[in-house]
């Protein structure tokens, strides 16, 4: 358990996801973080006194433990670590919307400042594949960049999907695995091994070991801020989350049971770690957006207290009486049923069917292709029903990324009670969901009722109808590749993917099956030869890479190269490359504007002051004035670069992907050679090449 050690009121507010703990002078350790005004913090308590002034940073006046960082700027990310080991100390890492700064608080100067075009949304500190140097990782809008303490560039890659809800694992440039959730990863932190913790939007944490996840669970509060610490002195780190409503908890990392918590007055800025009072013992120390800083130890194995409601024992008493009045209560409800089916035999038959149903009693699910109505869009049907004359009296269904909230509820009314209940469902996504299905079943009369338990997994293309070839034209745009499988087992794969008819039968190849989206009517052919070709055609890239990457995966093919046309999509595309041509062209030009324009208002500014001093109040007014005119301009151009800016990054995003889908159209080895060959066309600046790549996989002729 965790043990409180100290508290500390910072009169400064804390941004969220802002907090770093460093050894600024390679001995104490100080607290930093980024504070509402565009500045950072940086609270020494073992320096007191200490004079400190600098171009950058100054005292605090409220505080003498606290120094400030002018940033200038609303900071995004910070952290802090060693970026140059000759140094032997930390340095802190600053990230805004469009720079980066290394800055050596040691010494009160800057190791580097950086324009970051693409931004910094994230920063880590450390070494990466044989680069030698620590490298400073920013995670962008669009890419991830490495710099070098001198501020030199030596890693670049596309940060490919950065929007699509997947966790990736990168071995340098290469991705080697992909985890997709169901909404937005806002933090990850790794606990040991291969396994890590994550945090979604959605305000679900869990763990994952490699590519499996442990365990997940869901809050209605936002996960602040997540942290891999041992707080049971076991060697085994659990995972501790602050959460957007103050609370701190720490979960099992093989359960993810509870087993602390504690509760701040406002919502949690970060958790870190570190020896904070240099008395030879790490500390958990968590922070909040108003400035409470705790500080926590680990306890020991013999510790039964904690910082919950009750103690542990107390907790343990009240589990176990909650499940002695469950039992006590289903122990009444059996009792119940005794006695009803004892009065069916003397009374009457249909009064004993309030409490007991036959105990052949089934639930069956069927799941089907509805194709809507006027009233209703086309949807996939789940249809629960019983396997006699019972009724179902209400359904709950939980399911990952279907509903709002990951669960609904249908509770008919008692005029429309029946043995059969039927739920639209309308899956976001092409992916594979598993129904978890609970089902109050009995009689109309019946005043308990039993629960049925089932899992059904909806199919991957579910939103996919049969039709017809000759049902609508067939897409221009196509992907052909070869396998060499049986076509039986891609039959195989088709039955397990999609939602066919029972008495749908496919003969041995050549064959052509269709398919009609239910979401926009879209047309998809899959076309198979005898030699083992398969031609999809679509419109929708994102659809033709989701099914190449599921036939793969079914099929175990780990390289596949592929042969791409998508006219309509690339045309596109090409629009958006030349936008972000036009766009880096104004970028640079209003760049230049303002460098002339900050050199023309310090000369004026000097011959302002010069009128002044020589009394020349009709000079100084007029050179004022002209002052001020030339600042408005100078603010309006700032705010053109910063619209022009936005609309870059939008336009990059829509490049990266582009890049992304070319490379979810191939497997393995062609797949990361796709991705790097369209990183190299775009940096030399080669459309022809790429869209020949993103084509036939390959920049050769």
């Amino acid at each position: 358990m965790l043990v409180p050690v100290f508290t500390l009121k910072l009169n400064h507010r804390i941004l969220p996801r802002t907090v770093a703990l460093g050894q600024y002078d390679g001995t104490h350790p100080c607290l930093a973080g980024a504070t509402q005004a565009g500045k950072v913090f940086i609270h020494n308590p073992h320096a007191r006194g200490q004079h400190v002034s600098a171009n950058r940073m100054m005292q605090s006046s409220q505080d003498s433990d606290i120094s400030l960082l002018n940033i200038n700027q609303g900071v995004s990310c910070l952290t802090a670590g060693v970026l140059n080991p000759q140094l032997g100390y930390d340095c802190l890492l600053v990230g805004t919307q469009t720079n980066l700064l290394a800055y050596d608080v040691y010494n009160n100067s800057d190791l580097f400042y950086r324009e970051i075009t693409d931004g910094a949304n994230a920063i880590v500190l450390g070494a990466l594949g044989d680069i030698s140097s620590p490298l400073a990782i920013i995670g962008g809008n669009c890419a991830l960049q490495g710099f070098d303490h001198e501020g030199n560039d030596l890693f670049w890659t596309l940060l490919v999907g950065s929007e699509d809800f997947d966790i990736r694992v990168f071995k340098e440039d290469e991705i080697v695995a992909e985890m997709s959730e169901t909404e937005t990863i806002t933090a990850l932190s790794p606990m040991y091994g291969s396994r890590f913790g994550y945090a979604l939007s959605n305000g679900t944490v869990g763990v994952y070991e490699k590519t499996a996840r442990y365990w997940r669970i869901k809050s209605k509060n936002h996960a602040m801020s997540i942290h891999a610490f041992d707080l049971n002195s076991d060697g085994v780190c659990e995972l501790i989350t602050g959460w957007s409503n103050g609370k701190v908890d720490a979960r099992s990392d093989r359960t993810g049971e509870v087993i602390f918590k504690d509760n701040f007055a406002s919502s949690i800025a970060g958790v870190v770690e570190g020896d904070y009072r240099m008395d030879g013992n790490t500390q958990l120390i968590c922070c909040s957006v108003d400035g409470e800083v705790r500080g926590y130890l680990p306890g020991s194995q013999e510790m039964k207290g904690n910082l919950m409601d009750t103690s542990v024992e107390q907790d343990l008493i009240r589990e176990l009486s909650q499940k002695k009045q469950n039992l006590l209560l289903e122990l009444r409800n059996y009792e119940e049923n005794s006695k009803q089916a004892e009065l069916s035999a003397q009374v009457n038959e249909a009064d004993g069917q309030r409490g007991v149903i036959p105990a052949n009693t089934q639930l069956q699910t069927a799941l089907s292709v509805n194709l809507g109505s006027d009233s209703q869009a086309a949807h996939v049907e789940l249809c629960i029903s019983t396997s006699n004359d019972t009724i179902i009296r209400a359904v709950l269904i939980f399911a990952e990324g279907i509903f709002e909230g990951e669960s609904h509820v249908v509770h008919p009314s008692l005029q429309n009670l029946s043995g059969r209940i039927q739920v639209p469902l309308t899956p976001p996504k092409d992916v594979p969901v598993d129904l978890h299905i609970k089902a109050f079943v009995g009689y109309r009369s019946s005043t308990q009722f039993h629960v049925f338990e089932l899992t059904r997994q909806l199919p991957r293309f579910s939103m996919y109808a049969l039709s017809s070839p000759d049902s609508a034209p067939e897409p221009l745009s196509f992907v052909n590749f070869t396998i060499s499988e049986r076509v039986q087992r891609v039959v195989m794969w088709l039955n397990q993917s999609f939602l066919l008819p029972e008495d749908a039968e496919f003969q041995s190849a050549p064959f052509q099956v269709c398919f009609t989206s239910l979401r926009d009517a879209g047309q998809l052919c899959i076309k198979i030869q005898p030699s083992g070709e398969i031609s999809i055609s679509t419109d929708d890239i994102d659809l033709a890479g989701d099914i190449i990457q599921s036939m793969a995966s079914f099929l175990a093919i780990e390289d596949l190269q592929v042969e791409a046309d998508f006219p309509v999509y690339f045309e596109e595309l090409l629009k958006v490359l030349v936008k972000v041509d036009e766009y880096h062209t104004v970028h640079q030009k209003l760049t230049a504007d303002m460098a002339d324009h900050s050199n023309l208002i310090r000369s004026m500014l000097v011959r302002a002051e010069d009128s002044r001093l020589m009394g020349d109040m009709r000079n100084m007014k007029k050179r004022y004035m002209e002052l001020y005119d030339l600042n408005r301009d100078l603010l309006n151009e700032y705010k053109i670069r910063c619209t022009n800016h936005t609309e870059l990054l939008n336009n990059l995003k829509s490049v990266n992907q582009a890049i992304q889908r070319a490379g979810q159209l191939r497997v393995g080895k062609p797949k990361t050679q796709v991705i790097t060959a369209c990183r190299d066309a775009i940096r030399n600046n080669n459309l022809n090449m790429l869209f020949r790549i993103m084509r036939v996989g390959t920049a050769s002729s």
